[in-house]
């Protein structure tokens, strides 16, 4: 079975190496999962979540890069992700469990579809739940609202999380499809909010914003996923790198490149000496044998994008540093040579705080690495651009 692209550019022969294994090891893993909906390894298997859970895109997201990116339609990948799409319907048309994490579902399943094959449904899908994510917003304080109260007496009306900067290219994506600016200025204004109230000097990056949903003034900041409301979750700064990157490309504002450039420059300067970081940057030490390797495959990816806006005297020092994160990541934590383990790359950390899906393979950080190998070798469609 030849599992090389024809559309292949030129790339690193450690970087085809890792795209054959992973085209490999997904063709077995995908008979168990088939259009099942993982998000953390458990003793070498992926727990799989219902379709409502905020990972669910992540596993067909994989399938798509995969399938446009072998070039052999004779592999399962297609079917696979597009039964996953007609799965999600139930929680699109449920309504009640949808929240900001739509971006993260429908991109990485109906736009891509839609993207590479046509087709109304995917596109009515992606509309669908691009009109869901812009009725999060809030106006008075310019923001996507995050959850909804998922327990009795929880009000959580004025959260917003950075993870939400990878949700917004759904809105930009409604934008060019329909031609309604709208949903740019809805992208726009909550990136403003990033930039204001996310985005500290030195380049680092708060988890959650409590804003009053009634005066939009930010109330508190809060630790979440991260160690504390002052710490550095590098998750949180993965988002925020390729986020940022994210709306420069689909903006063109210099405000969105700057700020960028400086988390870049914040999280590089963090890394230790296999350049995969730590859960949290400013966690005790006693917690820094905990990495998370999704973090670093998700700003590799934002990394080697920025590489693309830069000026060219810029781009090289971008570029290294994603494919120096990922070459890390295949050579030092991948699981290609372990048949008894589903996930791609080893040593993630989901959500410390909880004691929840520590030091595991996590299906976005699978995702992610692939994304990266994808961008390394061209010639494949990118659900987020």
């Amino acid at each position: 079975m030849n599992i090389t692209a024809a559309s292949q550019i030129e790339a690193a022969p450690w970087v085809n190496e890792a795209w054959e294994q992973t085209v490999s090891k997904v063709l077995r893993t995908s008979a168990r999962i088939g259009a099942g909906f993982p998000h953390a390894s458990q003793g070498g298997t992926y727990v799989l979540e219902a379709p409502h859970w905020w990972t669910a895109g992540f596993w067909p997201g994989l399938l798509w890069l995969l399938h446009e990116g072998a070039g052999d339609a004779n592999l399962p990948f297609r079917q696979i992700a597009e039964e996953c799409e007609l799965k999600l319907d139930e929680v699109l048309d449920g309504y009640d469990r949808l929240d900001h994490d739509i971006g993260f579902m429908w991109t990485l399943t109906s736009v891509i579809n839609y993207k590479l094959n046509g087709g109304e449904a995917s596109r009515r899908r992606a509309l669908k739940a691009a009109n869901y994510l812009m009725g999060r917003f809030n106006l008075k304080g310019n923001f996507i609202r995050a959850w909804n109260p998922w327990s009795e007496g929880e009000d959580n009306s004025g959260w917003a999380i950075i993870d939400c900067a990878m949700n917004v290219p759904l809105l930009h994506w409604a934008a060019r499809e329909t031609g309604d600016s709208r949903y740019i200025h809805l992208a726009e204004a909550h990136m403003d909010t990033v930039l204001k109230h996310f985005i500290r000097k030195d380049g680092s990056v708060r988890h959650i914003v409590r804003f009053d949903p009634q005066s939009g003034e930010v109330a508190e900041y809060i630790g979440g996923q991260g160690f504390g409301p002052e710490s550095a979750w590098s998750r949180g700064t993965a988002w925020a790198v390729y986020g940022l990157t994210l709306a420069a490309k689909h903006t063109d504002r210099q405000e969105f490149l700057d700020a960028a450039k400086q988390v870049s420059h914040f999280f590089l300067s963090q890394l230790p000496e296999d350049s995969v970081p730590v859960w949290d940057f400013r966690a005790p030490e006693e917690t820094k044998w905990l990495r998370d390797s999704s973090a670093g495959a998700c700003a590799a990816c934002g990394l080697l994008l920025l590489a693309e806006l830069v000026p060219a005297e810029e781009a090289s020092g971008y570029r290294n540093a994603g494919e120096r994160i990922l070459k890390s990541l295949y050579q030092n934590y991948g699981s290609f040579d372990q048949d008894g383990e589903e996930g791609l790359i080893l040593h993630g950390t989901s959500h410390y705080p909880e004691r929840k899906n520590m030091d595991v393979p996590l299906i976005y950080g699978d995702y992610f690495f692939v994304e990266g190998l994808a961008r390394l070798r061209g010639g494949v469609t990118i659900p987020w651009e």
